[in-house]
């Protein structure tokens, strides 16, 4: 049971520090304004921003006073035998354990394997090759026959299914794997940077049940990795504020290696912190893939 007051403050830090993002992305949506490096944060992931805001003590703890009234109508809370409220631990099994078990497999299987560190983020340039940009409204730097080039002259190394996905029809064949769902638990390495992205997802599958000062650890990766993932894409965001990491050059892929590694191990602290949660709302413990 937290101390009300430390409780309180948790939550309000939870909410200031997410308003970063949040708020800016709100007032964009009410100005009918499209950003084309963050919005993807709020559409692909399916977390809504009030949702996002919402501070979860997580599996293991519990919270009285206001916070404790206002969590009674969330989802997956209830009042505990001691009069404080928290996660429902029973319900969650019941609803999310499935999910849940799949998630650990998942985060398991990828923690174990070294990271890939050369695949550049193609992925981005090959969902563009000898087709429209995705992003009508933000040119390509090197214009439609330099992006094709690029695509050309590089061997795309994609281990991720929901980037490799949304490949073109003509660039799909030059990747050296063939992601499926099927295989994501086979292929998936701490490396690639959705998979890093995904965190936010994952943890976002798993509450309320993580606290929310991880759930907001893994947006803020989430954040940083899209900004490169974009800044490394083959569009020219300069008219945004983002300056190009040419990967087609030897100093741009030096750079987003080296970014990429940083992702990668901030993304294995997280894994383990997710697999932490895991362990705990899941009975028996998973087992994981190695």
């Amino acid at each position: 049971m937290l101390d009300p007051a430390d409780a309180a403050a948790r939550a309000a830090a939870h909410r200031s520090r997410l308003l970063t993002w949040v708020g800016p992305h709100l007032e964009r949506r009410q100005r009918h304004e499209a950003h084309p490096v963050l919005d993807f944060l709020f559409t692909y992931y399916s977390q809504s921003p009030a949702r996002l805001l919402r501070w979860h003590a997580g599996v293991g703890a519990s919270v009285t006073g206001d916070l404790a009234d206002e969590r009674l109508g969330w989802p997956l809370h209830a009042r505990l035998p001691d009069g404080s409220v928290g996660l429902d631990l029973d319900a969650f099994r019941a609803k999310r354990g499935t999910s849940a078990g799949w998630v650990a497999g998942l985060l398991g299987a990828t923690s174990s394997r070294a990271g890939q560190f050369g695949c550049f983020g193609l992925h981005e340039w090959a969902m563009v090759h000898q087709a429209p940009p995705r992003h009508d409204a933000v040119p390509l730097r090197l214009g439609p026959a330099g992006t094709d080039a690029v695509v050309e002259s590089h061997r795309l190394q994609c281990t991720h299914v929901d980037a490799y996905r949304f490949f073109t029809p003509t660039a799909a064949p030059r990747n050296a794997l063939t992601p499926t769902r099927a295989t994501q638990v086979e292929l998936e390495q701490p490396g690639c940077l959705h998979a890093g992205m995904d965190l936010y997802k994952w943890a976002c599958k798993l509450a309320p049940a993580v606290p929310g000062e991880l759930l907001a650890d893994c947006f803020e990766l989430a954040v940083d990795i899209r900004v490169l993932d974009m800044r490394a894409s083959p569009y020219d965001l300069a008219a945004h504020g983002y300056a190009p990491v040419p990967i087609e050059t030897a100093a741009g892929k030096a750079e987003y290696a080296a970014a990429q590694r940083g992702f990668a191990q901030r993304g294995q602290a997280l894994r383990a912190r997710l697999l932490a949660v895991c362990d705990t709302v899941l009975e028996p413990a998973p087992v994981r893939s190695t």
